[in-house]
């Protein structure tokens, strides 16, 4: 954990204020509550089904939500005020938003046809507006620093599981986004590939990257994050520094998730 991160007196820069989503009868999420400063590392943690992914994929834009608001850089995302309503946003205005944002995925959704370098610099000469030799130089930097400099005319097929996760970071990375989301990045990796992706993210950590990672692995948690959310039946049950939530939780069910998944891994969250 980066012990100069400090956030009194500063506004947050993502605020999620009272959140619900709905899928049928089910809540996935009930009133959540979050707020993420800048340079803040945010880990959230919960059950199999407990609302985290359904979390991060809100606030990618990726799922509507049902009642709440959440804001970035204090402007409401996936609405806009009219004639003294709110109504939903145009697709062009979601991705207008959305383009302020990294997110990483569990599955890592490169395009198989491109190269490495091509599936990082994509976006920002397309959708940014980058010029092709500076998203070029941006992408070298990136592959370098997630340990890949010799890969960038690689296709991803012909990369572990661990190196193409890397690359989706580099990605995400690329547009240099006001915050970066991570959906359970390691849940898709056999279990000697979880170390490289998490030396990663853990990397962009230390350079002030501002983030929230969906996550089932608690020694990153407990070393990385600032602060940690418990989450479980759509609500958020415990949001504390992260060694305050390790060392004395105040609920028994974040004991109890604790002893628990200290025994044997968590399944991956479905959304």
């Amino acid at each position: 954990m980066n012990e100069a991160r400090t956030t009194a007196e500063r506004s947050p820069l993502l605020e999620v204020v009272n959140v619900t989503k709905q899928f049928g009868d089910l809540a996935a999420l009930d009133g959540v509550n979050l707020a993420v400063h800048p340079s803040e590392v945010v880990a959230v943690l919960g059950p199999s089904g407990s609302g985290k992914s359904t979390l991060v994929r809100c606030i990618d834009l990726l799922e509507s939500i049902d009642g709440g608001a959440m804001y970035l850089d204090g402007e409401l995302l996936g609405y806009e005020e009219h004639r003294g309503h709110v109504r939903p946003l145009t697709e062009a205005g979601r991705e207008r938003q959305r383009r302020r944002m990294g997110m990483v995925f569990q599955q890592f959704n490169l395009f198989p046809h491109w190269t490495v370098l091509r599936n990082i610099t994509e976006a920002p000469v397309r959708v940014h507006g980058v010029a092709p030799a500076a998203a070029r130089e941006r992408a070298l930097e990136l592959l370098e620093k997630v340990g890949l400099s010799d890969k960038a005319d690689a296709y991803p097929r012909h990369l572990s599981g661990g190196q193409q996760q890397r690359v989706a970071i580099a990605r995400a990375v690329a547009p240099n986004p006001r915050i970066l989301l991570f959906d359970e990045p390691t849940s898709a990796l056999d279990p000697e590939l979880v170390g490289e992706v998490l030396q990663t993210i853990k990397a962009l950590a230390a350079t002030g990257m501002t983030m929230v990672v969906v996550t089932h692995e608690l020694d990153f948690a407990r070393d990385v994050a600032d602060r940690c959310v418990f989450m479980t039946d759509g609500h958020v049950v415990e949001d504390r520094p992260a060694a305050e939530f390790f060392s004395a939780p105040r609920s028994d069910r974040l004991r109890g998730f604790l002893a628990r998944s200290s025994a044997s891994p968590a399944p991956a969250e479905q959304p």
